[in-house]
């Protein structure tokens, strides 16, 4: 699993158990790869690139990912049934068809020598879905006991269970806070200290919370194309400290998500992951409206994502449907993902 935070390259593997319809799982081994500065500019500009050169950069990044889970299995003696991997996200525009993520699966499965499964989003896409949020179908089999399940990383996702599934992008999270810690030299604000250390500015709260992406019921779904568009010019006019605009866009993610909460009429049993869950200040601010979350273990909030997407390729390779249309648009539940042979 890499995401838009580019934080890292996770390596998760789980086994997956089904009993009376009922699904379960073991994390057994897993670890971050920090990606080198030469990852990090390569997927951090693949957007720019001309249609030749991404293509290089899609077959690249291929063997560089069937490399590492190679090294990674090999160190702990595994015969897995199968590799799924997420890949990259490089376009995500779903209103206009398509989706691209990177890390070629043929590249990936001959470079590990395991059959692999990837490319999960396009189908729905082409079924006239989002393309996302597709961990609703985890969160719904593997986490039973919670009402809501919400993921912090680049971006603020949730999966409510209601009658049928509701699940869509919250708002722009890590993607955000990471690049307003860049601007201060560093590659992300630890614990939330700068935010803390800066004041709200109840002009720029107001204007990101007016976003009209906020009055939309889902399905729907964000990408970078959206935060480079509407994100970054708001806070670029506000000649403000740095420190002030990451308080405030802290308080603005907590206000976003108070108001879905409030909206799905949730009270608790919210279980909460991802990179974001280690802003101190974030989940202060989560306290500060009011939300009553739970936080598990340190190995679910880092490794979730990437053991949902082992779930949703484990899913595919038996040929049970792993994307929701009642959280996508799409015209139909579908079953997703291309599978490659070494």
């Amino acid at each position: 699993m890499s995401g838009t935070s580019l934080d890292g390259l996770d390596l998760c593997f789980a086994t997956f158990s089904l009993s009376n319809e009922s699904w379960s799982y073991k994390i057994n081994r897993c670890k971050t790869l920090e990606y080198s500065d030469y990852w990090v500019n390569k997927l951090k500009n693949a957007q720019i690139l001309n249609a030749e050169d991404l293509v290089k950069l899609d077959h690249e990044y291929g063997v560089y990912l069937g490399k590492e889970a190679k090294e990674f299995i090999t160190s702990i003696e595994l015969e897995p049934d199968l590799i799924a991997s997420h890949g990259h996200t490089v376009f995500h525009n779903p209103k206009l068809n398509f989706t691209k993520q990177i890390g070629n699966g043929a590249q990936l499965a001959v470079s590990s020598g395991f059959k692999t499964c990837c490319d999960f989003r396009t189908t729905d896409v082409a079924l006239g879905g989002q393309g996302a949020p597709l961990v609703p179908i985890g969160d719904l089999k593997l986490f039973p006991n919670f009402n809501a399940c919400l993921n912090l990383g680049g971006f603020s996702n949730i999966s409510i269970k209601q009658e049928s599934m509701l699940a869509f992008d919250i708002c722009p999270t890590n993607i955000v806070l990471n690049k307003l810690a860049n601007e201060l030299g560093k590659e992300f604000d630890k614990s939330g200290a700068i935010a803390r250390r800066g004041s709200i500015n109840l002009e720029l709260l107001q204007e990101l919370n007016s976003l009209n992406y906020y009055n939309l019921i889902g399905p729907k779904s964000l990408g970078r194309e959206w935060v480079e568009e509407k994100t970054y010019p708001i806070l670029n006019k506000y000649d403000i400290k740095t420190k002030d605009k990451l308080h405030t866009y802290c308080v603005h993610i907590s206000a976003q998500i108070k108001n879905v909460v409030k909206f799905a009429n949730i009270t608790d049993k919210i279980l909460v992951t991802g990179g974001g869950v280690k802003n101190d200040f974030l989940m202060e601010s989560f306290e500060n409206e009011g939300l009553n979350i739970t936080i598990p273990n340190l190995e679910l909030i880092d490794f979730k994502e990437a053991l949902i997407f082992a779930f949703l390729g484990l899913l595919r390779f038996i040929k049970i449907p792993n994307t929701l249309s009642s959280v996508t648009g799409a015209r139909k539940d579908s079953i997703s993902g291309c599978i490659y042979l070494p």
